[in-house]
């Protein structure tokens, strides 16, 4: 019988503190469980367990001073073969894709050991221990902003990770109305499509048109709540989890349930309102009038969410950060190539 599952932010606390804190002695450190991983993000379960979870950690050194050889030897040597019944060891070693296996030998471990800086360079493609710029910020895709942020810091010594965290916890004001004034624009530049599609026969294309529009009105809700938006497989589930959510939830599960255009747009609309009136009392923009209207003399009722966009960035960009306008999980996930199609898509950010 597999052991009983914990979840991985307290099962990797207890790597940190029963096995791998002992074997530190006099060297200063930070341990954390941040970066990739459903455990970083807290919606880990069972079926976590199958691949790349277990006991890990993020173990910051100097590494001008630290003697990394030995540091590698120590933990691959001395650490137990299980914490709380799980294996410390994984195989293959260095591969990709690893699987906790249990071992008679040496502990190939994940423990990552770096400094702060070389983390943050590889994660997030530029090294934010002392902030970032508007470059920065709209170059990182949100997904690795929130696996910095997100997860657990069991130890810091020096506070270099905390301190980078704290940076990173949410963009600059002027840079959160950027990036939801982008938002609004996506869904001002679809909203009338799911009667228009409907009325030329493509039911299918009104349901997908309904279903992107979701997303965006999720997506919205996130940056509403300044909580970074993961990416697909946790879109869903973090938004769920946001406070006081429940009556956008609900008009968002109608429409995509819905069997006729006119339904999906009401309740999209229903959607919409909600969240013009949430961004009304967060006073980032003057009020906007959050009640739906025709789509010029056509009879497909909308927001106009250009109008939410206006008020929050009069005159603005709306190309906003990577994601909003790249939708490819291969390039969100790496940092270079992130940055390089954000220098071009904003020169003069």
């Amino acid at each position: 019988m597999p052991p009983t599952f914990i979840p991985g932010l307290e099962l990797c606390h207890h790597l940190y503190t029963d096995a791998v804190r002992p074997l530190l002695t006099g060297l200063p450190h930070a341990a954390a469980r941040i970066g990739p991983g459903s455990e970083v993000l807290g919606h880990d379960t069972e079926r976590s367990t199958d691949h790349d979870w277990g006991p890990r950690l993020e173990l910051f050194v100097d590494l001008n001073t630290a003697d990394l050889a030995e540091l590698t030897a120590t933990l691959r040597d001395r650490l137990p073969k299980h914490i709380h019944g799980w294996p410390t060891s994984f195989e293959p070693p260095h591969a990709r894709v690893r699987v906790m296996t249990p071992t008679t030998g040496p502990v190939h471990h994940r423990i990552h050991i770096t400094d702060v800086a070389t983390w943050s360079r590889e994660h997030l493609g530029f090294d934010a221990r002392h902030g970032a710029t508007d470059t920065d910020w709209l170059a990182t895709p949100t997904q690795l902003l929130a696996e910095a942020t997100a997860g657990a810091v069991y130890h810091d010594d020096t506070g270099e990770l905390t301190r980078l965290r704290e940076h990173l916890a949410w963009y600059p004001e002027h840079l959160w109305r950027r990036v939801l004034a982008a938002q609004w624009t996506r869904i001002a530049a679809e909203e009338a499509f799911v009667g228009r599609t409907a009325e030329a026969g493509d039911d299918l294309g009104s349901r997908i048109v309904t279903a992107r529009l979701a997303r965006d009105v999720m997506r919205l809700s996130l940056l509403l709540a300044r909580r970074y938006p993961p990416y697909s497989k946790w879109l869903g589930t973090a938004f769920a989890a946001l406070p006081g959510v429940g009556a956008i939830a609900a008009a968002l599960a109608r429409a995509v349930d819905a069997r006729d255009a006119g339904a999906r747009q009401d309740a999209l609309c229903d959607a919409y309102e909600a969240a013009g009136a949430w961004q009304n009392r967060l006073d980032l923009a003057p009020p906007v009038d959050a009640t739906r209207r025709p789509y010029f003399d056509r009879p497909f009722p909308v927001i106009d969410a250009g109008r939410f966009a206006e008020a929050l960035d009069p005159g603005g960009s709306r190309v906003g950060a990577i994601d909003q306008y790249t939708d490819s999980t291969d390039v969100l996930g790496q940092p270079e190539l992130a940055r390089d199609l954000s220098a071009a898509a904003n020169p003069a950010a």
